[in-house]
């Protein structure tokens, strides 16, 4: 299957799921370049946010993964404040054709919901968490930059 027939695919199986944590659609005129909104997680301090995000899809796609980065400016360890950059394997090392738009989407939620400070983008965050300051971390992930 073609890059661009797995995306026009993708993109009507995310019309027909319905998903309520994130929205994800192709730019106009671009199959290569979608954007999307996330909305964070409950019980977490991301819970009343919505995060833009963009995808980059490579031509060489699903055999490589996209590129992915928040728009949106969210304190997050795994996230870099500045540039959007995410550290999530899946989106690295461990992609995998079986993934899809629509499943790294969940993964980016669960992120959200589960930091990984030990090997931090934003070394900030990432140190507030190590030190176990929640509260500190809370008042800086709730905030809008």
């Amino acid at each position: 299957m073609s890059t661009s027939n797995r995306l026009i695919k993708e993109f009507r199986d995310l019309k027909k799921e319905n998903e309520l944590n994130f929205k994800l659609y192709p730019e106009e005129n671009n199959l290569h370049r979608w954007s999307g909104v996330l909305k964070g997680p409950m019980g977490t301090s991301y819970q009343t946010g919505q995060f833009k995000i963009k995808c980059k899809i490579p031509i060489s796609y699903p055999i490589s993964p996209p590129e992915i980065y928040f728009q949106s400016k969210i304190f997050h360890p795994n996230i870099h404040l500045s540039t959007g950059e995410i550290c999530l394997d899946i989106l690295k090392s461990h992609w995998t054709p079986a993934w899809s738009l629509s499943l790294a989407c969940q993964a980016l939620i669960v992120l959200l919901a589960n930091p990984e400070p030990s090997s931090p983008l934003n070394c900030d965050a990432g140190n507030l968490l190590r030190n176990d300051d929640f509260r500190g971390f809370s008042s800086l992930s709730n905030r809008n930059f």
